[in-house]
C-alpha cells in the first residue's frame, strides 16, 4: 500500500496542477496573432509574441506557416472571411458595389493595421478566393466590359483599403479623441488658409471653408460614388431576362 506524503504546512501553498495547453493548430495560431494585432498593432506582432501567448517556444509554429510573412498572409485571409459578399442582383448591381467597398472599410477598419499590411498585396488564400469570385459575379452583371471589370475589382477594394488606412493613421495621431475634440486644429488650418496673401493663392483663401469642413463619411461616399460612376458610363445593361455570371 503506497504510503502518503505529509500533509502541507499551513504557511506553504498547496502546489498547483499543470494547466493544459490547448493544442497548437493553424487556426489557434492565426486567431492569436490576429488578437495581438488588434491590441497593439503590427508592433506587438512578431513569431515569438504569438508563441508566448500561446505558451509554447516559436520555433514549434514553424511547422504550421514558414514565417511572419506568411503568418500575416493568413491573418488577413481571416479578415477577408468577414465579408459577407450577396448574390448578384443584376438590376441593384452598382448599389451592391458601394454596398461591398463599404463594409471593406468598415471591416479593415475594425482591425487595427490591417489595412497597413494589406496594401500591395494580392490575397489568394482561400477566403480572399471566395470573395473575389462573388465580387466578380457582381461586376459582370453591370455589362462592363471584362478588362473593366478586372480593373475595378482591384481599384475598389484599393479604395476601401486606403481610406481605412488613412483612418487608422488619423486614429494613432489623435488617440481616442473624436472628431469635434480636434476642431481647434481644423480651426487653426481654416484661419491660416484664409489668412494667406489672397494675390497669391486665390483658390485656396476662397475655398478655405469648404477645404477644412469636417465632413464625416461624406468624402469617402463621395469619392466611392465617382468610381462607380465612372463605371456606370462604360456599362452596357445585359439583355432582359440574362442570367448573371456563373455556375
Amino acid at each position: 500500500m503506497p504510503q502518503l506524503g505529509p500533509p502541507i504546512p499551513p504557511w506553504q501553498r498547496a502546489p498547483r496542477a499543470p494547466r493544459s495547453r490547448p493544442a497548437l493548430s493553424l487556426e489557434l495560431i492565426v486567431s492569436t496573432a490576429l488578437r495581438l494585432l488588434d491590441e497593439g498593432g503590427m508592433d506587438a506582432l512578431s513569431m515569438r509574441k504569438v508563441a508566448d501567448a500561446l505558451g509554447t517556444g516559436a520555433a514549434s509554429l514553424y511547422a504550421y506557416v514558414a514565417n511572419k510573412e506568411e503568418l500575416l498572409e493568413h491573418v488577413l485571409d481571416r479578415v477577408i472571411g468577414e465579408f459577407e459578399v450577396p448574390d448578384p442582383e443584376p438590376e441593384r448591381w452598382a448599389e451592391q458595389v458601394k454596398d461591398g467597398v463599404r463594409a471593406m472599410r468598415r471591416i479593415l477598419a475594425s482591425h487595427r493595421d490591417v489595412a497597413r499590411f494589406a496594401m500591395a498585396r494580392i490575397p489568394t488564400r482561400g477566403n480572399a478566393l471566395h470573395s473575389i469570385e462573388r465580387f466578380l459575379a457582381i461586376l459582370r452583371t453591370s455589362g462592363l466590359p471584362d478588362q473593366a471589370v478586372a480593373y475595378a475589382a482591384d481599384i475598389l477594394p484599393l479604395y476601401a483599403t486606403a481610406n481605412a488606412y488613412e483612418d487608422a493613421l488619423w486614429a494613432e495621431r489623435f488617440g481616442s479623441m473624436q472628431p469635434e475634440d480636434y476642431e481647434p486644429f481644423i480651426a487653426q488650418l481654416r484661419d491660416y488658409f484664409k489668412g494667406l496673401p489672397a494675390d497669391r493663392f486665390p483658390n485656396i483663401t476662397a475655398l478655405a471653408d469648404v477645404l477644412t469642413r469636417n465632413e464625416g463619411d461624406e468624402r469617402f461616399e463621395f469619392g466611392l460614388d465617382l468610381l462607380v460612376r465612372g463605371l456606370q458610363s462604360l456599362a452596357t445593361p445585359p439583355p432582359a431576362g440574362a442570367r448573371p455570371p456563373g455556375p
